[in-house]
């Protein structure tokens, strides 16, 4: 039997369990959307009012009570934010680093099972497709079977391949909606993460961190050495 014969015994088989691989593909993915769709919102935070209590925080010194309002947020962008004030100790260009990584692990995060969907969205089409050839080449079978007369078992292999296709459509189109969704919610999300960090970047920046010790304005140490200076004169 040579790979013709062997093709054509394998799509007399039907385009029936095509169908059905899609079906169970749609499942996964609505399984995959709904439970990606619980995450993300799950760690949501307002971060208006979440920046707006950071910096009033950092503003007054308060360094570990902004850590402590951070830590008590699920948000990613927190967790950025946080990352950079744990490394402040070691300059602002570490805790620049620890936060560009805590941003890639929360990308990573974010995506996760998300490239099982978009495959299923790019693919499921072809899945489609390879039902209709199948339910074609049933259809061309049943034409010879019928001394090329037209008979019910032919349009009803016709119409097999049809509904293949239109099930491949209706699994990718919304799979590559929901996709497309979630993709733009976690870069707008890295976005936020990233603004939030670089207002405490800028922070640390703005201070003077002693090795073990507290933060200190860069501002507030150069009005005590103006003084220090000024009390040297009178002397």
């Amino acid at each position: 039997m040579d790979i013709q014969e062997r093709l054509t015994a394998f799509a007399m088989l039907g385009a029936e369990w095509v169908m059905w691989l899609l079906v169970v593909l749609s499942v996964v993915v609505l399984a995959i959307v709904l439970e990606r769709a619980y995450y993300l919102i799950a760690t949501r935070d307002d971060i208006d009012a979440l920046k707006k209590s950071l910096l009033d925080r950092l503003r007054g010194g308060d360094v570990d009570g902004a850590m402590k309002r951070l830590k008590a947020s699920k948000a990613f962008e927190a967790r950025i934010a946080l990352s950079g004030l744990e490394g402040a100790e070691d300059g602002a260009a570490s805790a620049e680093e620890k936060m560009a990584g805590e941003a890639r692990l929360a990308k990573l995060a974010m995506e996760r099972n998300l490239a099982f969907v978009g495959t299923v969205g790019n693919n499921a089409p072809f899945v489609g497709l390879l039902g209709t050839v199948i339910g074609i080449i049933r259809a061309f079978h049943e034409l010879e079977s019928s001394g090329g007369q037209v008979s019910s078992g032919l349009m009803s292999e016709i119409g097999e391949a049809l509904v293949a296709t239109a099930i491949g459509l209706l699994v990718a189109l919304p799979a590559v909606a929901f996709f497309n969704l979630f993709q733009r919610s976690i870069r707008a999300r890295l976005a936020r993460g990233d603004a939030l960090g670089h207002e405490v970047l800028a922070f640390l920046k703005s201070t003077a961190i002693p090795a073990g010790g507290p933060f200190r304005s860069k501002a507030k140490k150069g009005e005590k050495s103006k003084a220090s200076d000024d009390d040297a004169d009178e002397e």
